[in-house]
């Protein structure tokens, strides 16, 4: 199944079985590399029951992958911006290691189940720009919820998590899956000080439409302030490089018309 079938392929049915749900789950954190290339979102570092706290600090943030990053606090203040996201890969790669030719994800073929999300994940040039801490990039790429792949046998704790329950619901007007689970030993957050699910019981949400993490909140009253809150404002907006240089290209956003001034 090719990249544009797994993010316009049929959606999940509702009325699917617990067991199917959570492999659904499961498959949908593996799945957010081919279901999106820029997204444009707002980030609070905390978690909330129902909405953000109108207080609460957050970042807006445009990401175009890979590797394209803009943040700017609320009152539209440069956070950070990346740079060099045009270098060529020169004689600096002849001596490097096999992993700096590792393609973009969106340029392999996953393994795809039924309903066009990923089961199986090849090996590629995963990651995602970071800020603060780890859960910023894992919220975008969630797959250590579920690992590259299905476990060989479903033993008790050999999943990443243990999912007590698995329902469709809403967030912030967007469909996703959200679920109860509780993680094993097996779970290997990308950041150990900054997972997207702690010890004890945990409320994950994913975004249907591109496999975001969009909600992380611990249930266990001495963690409840770990977890965080993510607001999808548009997913695959044009992005223009200057948007992510620190110093503007000059380039013209043909979206744009553009005047032209007779003289009398």
């Amino acid at each position: 199944m090719s990249t544009w079938d797994s993010r316009h392929g049929a959606q999940p049915e509702t009325a699917a079985a617990p067991a199917d749900l959570a492999t659904m789950f499961r498959n949908l954190c593996r799945s957010s590399p081919w279901k999106w290339q820029s997204l444009r979102f707002e980030y609070w570092d905390q978690p909330f029951d129902r909405a953000p706290d109108p207080a609460a600090p957050f970042v807006r943030a445009w990401l175009r992958r890979p590797g394209a990053l803009r943040l700017e606090s609320p009152d539209g203040q440069i956070l950070y911006s990346t740079t060099g996201i045009n270098d060529s890969r020169d004689v600096f790669y002849v001596s490097a290691t096999r992993k700096s030719w590792l393609l973009p994800p969106h340029l392999v073929t996953p393994v795809y189940d039924d309903a066009g999300l990923v089961r199986r994940r090849p090996e590629a040039a995963y990651g995602e720009p970071g800020f603060g801490n780890g859960r910023f990039s894992a919220a975008l790429d969630p797959v250590e919820l579920a690992g590259n792949a299905p476990v060989p046998l479903e033993f008790p704790g050999s999943n990443a998590l243990d999912i007590l329950q698995v329902r469709f619901a809403e967030h912030e007007g967007r469909r996703v899956l959200e679920a109860e689970a509780i993680a094993n030993p097996a779970y290997r957050p990308g950041d150990p000080a900054a997972p997207l699910c702690v010890a004890g019981r945990s409320r994950l949400r994913l975004d249907v439409g591109t496999g975001v993490c969009v909600s992380s909140q611990s249930l266990e009253p001495e963690t409840a302030e770990h977890g965080h809150w993510l607001r999808i404002i548009a997913v695959d907006e044009y992005m223009l490089d200057d948007l992510f240089l620190a110093e503007s290209m000059n380039l013209t956003d043909v979206r744009r018309h553009i005047t032209w001034d007779i003289p009398a």
